[in-house]
């Protein structure tokens, strides 16, 4: 197995220089999003691509998470672990102007009745969008709410008609590293790939996000299509996806093999399992400021009431 060097703690930009960056960051262009298309039944238009905010048409705002405070949308696209554009945090939004996203394929394959290479526009359609505010944690130990706009997952694995033998999901990312700058690094082993047991991919609240704040999905962000699993930790939430798969039996992630004493397959928000190299037990909300209170982490990111069942009966210090 190829050796993956892990990014060490202390390469972790701090929030305080990141933030220095951002004015430069904007007067030269450097997060412009190339290749976002409104999703509302419109045509792609090359020049309008450049356009770094684009309204979604048509969503339907639901009641998840309508009682939290939202991270500010600079925080959200500025803030980003994305390795694909670099390392550092304000990496994705500085470089990933080069992602194109139009044309985009997504290719269903593996153990479904219905294999198929679908155009990005064409996946919109197999379900009205609909906003839902998701808490999100990353494993670093920093956090964010945010307002995904997207669908069901269950919507598409429907549509595919999973085979008897389909028990997970495999996700993978575009390898291509004229757009994806950070890919000819040896961070990760590249594509990125991650997975799913079925069912937690059938669970009502796993989505593919096509937006956020109720716009066009910016490039760091994961554009056009990301996963969005919000009670685990948000390396499972793989971007730019270009392949789903259903296999039979478990797939090898990106993370698992860069570090498998620290990265398991489930990765599902635990405050009782620490990190080999920092505790999970508390976290810091991006947006609140360098000076504010840690909060404490929930329990799968606090939705242990609607998939806590999934895991019942698990050892989940050895299933982490």
């Amino acid at each position: 197995m190829k050796h993956v060097p892990i990014i060490p703690a202390s390469e972790i930009t701090p929030r305080e220089i990141y933030q220095g960056r951002r004015e430069f960051i904007k007067v030269a262009g450097l997060g412009a999003i190339a290749g976002a298309a409104m999703l509302s039944g419109m045509s792609f238009d090359a020049a309008a691509a450049q356009s770094p905010r684009r309204k979604i048409g048509k969503f339907v705002k639901t009641p998840y998470g309508s009682d939290e405070k939202l991270t500010p949308y600079e925080d959200i696209t500025t803030y980003n672990n994305f390795y694909e554009f670099g390392t550092n945090k304000s990496d994705p939004s500085q470089y990933a102007g080069s992602l194109v996203t139009r044309p985009w394929t997504v290719n269903i394959e593996g153990e479904v009745k219905r294999p198929k290479s679908i155009a990005i526009d064409d996946i919109f359609k197999l379900a009205p969008l609909e906003e839902r505010i998701y808490r999100m944690r990353c494993v670093e130990g920093w956090s964010m709410v945010i307002p995904w706009v997207g669908f069901p997952l269950a919507d598409l694995i429907k549509w595919a008609e999973p085979t008897g033998n389909a028990k997970y999901i495999e996700f993978i990312t575009l390898d291509n590293q004229q757009m994806m700058p950070g890919q000819r690094s040896g961070v990760l082993d590249w594509p990125y790939n991650e997975g799913l047991r079925l069912d937690e991919a059938m669970h009502p609240l796993t989505i593919l996000a096509v937006g956020l704040y109720g716009e066009v999905l910016p490039n760091q962000n994961g554009a056009p299509l990301r996963l969005v699993v919000p009670w685990k930790y948000g390396f499972k939430g793989i971007k730019s996806i270009v392949k789903i798969r259903f296999t039979e039996k478990m797939p090898v992630s990106s993370w698992m093999k860069a570090g498998p004493s620290e990265y398991g397959f489930y990765s599902n928000v635990n405050p009782n399992v620490d990190h080999p190299r920092w505790s999970q037990a508390t976290e810091r909300r991006i947006g609140e400021g360098l000076f504010a209170r840690r909060r404490k982490t929930l329990m799968f990111n606090g939705y242990a009431e609607q998939v806590g069942q999934m895991y019942a009966g698990m050892d989940l210090k050895k299933y982490f």
